[in-house]
């Protein structure tokens, strides 16, 4: 990765972005990556989309990354100052306590924590129990609900978690032995900035690598998919797609308490290939050919699934008459969290899939993919 993907890939995960609130992020996406394409477009909905045309009667090849992150949302403001607050995309009650959230008013950010009363002041039994949403509050310094408001808060503000970027490289090893030297990452909103970055980091490979390929690609930023994919139902009827690449991040679960049946992707393994999940089974062959590029290019990969949720291939999968769709993607550790990690490698690997896969997707190829 060169120098100015990888600062655009840090400007795009700390960029806040929480679903309904993306427009800032998409700005930063088409700053980036409107040199890269052939055209630029919006729908009503807040997706945006990147085209690249490599045969004018080639299929459309849609790849589709989300760009809105795990939220909240201002509900209230109490006597004291106090904020409270709802979800926006799914929150494990026991991450939240202790970490720092930016409330973003209109008057511009304001420093906040997610707090609850001090367990000191709990009686026993209360202690025991897990803290839930509906009893924490944020705390943005205020002392009364005048303060509060003087200071910018108002009602649908959003708030996003406060956590910084940054890699950090390691050794190596795989089965006592030393393997090299790995870059992972840490930071927020990997869900799905990854995704996007690896859309439009295509666009900019094909530019620079002068590559041709057989169809119109279509990049899409979209939008509010962790509050139930609704952007995935709006940009099909605004690509009208031959078929779909869903880019979205896998559960890495090389993490103590999880049984590698139910999360078998780990990270620093590849890029993980979705064989099912809750919401969408694959077409067949378009997962084979997946399946056969990597292992015919020497790309590391990996199958997972996912039991329950889904991504934007729930609601692309099933557009129009049906689009051929798939989801691929990096492992990412503690997802819907303030910090998670990934191994640069794996990301390397789906970029390498994508370029391999796009040039391999010509029109008789896509049609083969629903023949009987």
């Amino acid at each position: 990765m060169d120098k100015s993907s990888l600062r655009f890939m840090q400007e795009l995960c700390d960029a806040p972005g929480a679903p309904g609130f993306e427009a800032g992020v998409s700005k930063l996406i088409r700053d980036y990556a409107s040199s890269y394409a052939d055209k630029v477009y919006y729908d009503k909905l807040g997706n945006m989309m990147f085209e690249k045309v490599g045969k004018e009667d080639g299929p459309t090849v849609l790849l589709a990354g989300h760009v809105d992150e795990c939220g909240f949302i201002i509900t209230g403001i109490n006597p004291l100052g106090y904020l409270s607050f709802n979800q926006l995309g799914g929150w494990f009650d026991q991450v939240l306590l202790g970490h720092r959230v930016l409330v973003h008013t209109a008057k511009g950010d304001l420093n906040g924590v997610v707090a609850c009363k001090p367990p000191h002041l709990m009686d026993a039994e209360e202690a025991k129990k897990v803290v839930v949403k509906d009893k924490m509050f944020i705390d943005i310094g205020a002392s009364s609900k005048d303060e509060a408001q003087a200071m910018g808060v108002r009602l649908g503000d959003s708030v996003t978690p406060d956590s910084k970027f940054s890699t950090m490289e390691k050794e190596s090893f795989k089965d006592g032995k030393r393997t090299g030297k790995r870059t992972l990452a840490f930071g927020k909103a990997f869900d799905d900035r990854i995704g996007v970055f690896s859309a439009v980091e295509l666009l900019k490979d094909i530019k620079k690598g002068k590559m041709a390929h057989p169809n119109r690609i279509i990049s899409a930023a979209t939008v509010q998919e962790e509050v139930g994919s609704r952007g995935a139902k709006t940009v099909s009827a605004s690509t009208r797609p031959d078929v779909a690449i869903i880019l979205d991040v896998d559960i890495a679960g090389d993490v103590p308490g999880i049984d590698p049946l139910q999360a078998p992707a780990r990270m620093g393994e590849g890029v993980s290939i979705t064989v099912f999940d809750g919401l969408m089974i694959p077409n067949q062959p378009l997962k084979e050919l997946v399946i056969g590029i990597c292992e015919k290019k020497k790309i590391p990969y990996q199958l997972g699934y996912v039991a329950r949720g889904g991504t934007d291939g729930a609601f692309i999968h099933t557009a129009m008459t049906g689009v051929p769709t798939i989801a691929i993607g990096v492992p990412v550790r503690h997802i819907h969290s303030h910090v998670g990690i990934f191994d640069m490698t794996d990301l390397d690997a789906c970029s390498r899939l994508l370029v391999e896969l796009v040039k391999a997707l010509d029109r008789k190829t896509v049609e083969s993919l629903t023949r009987i």
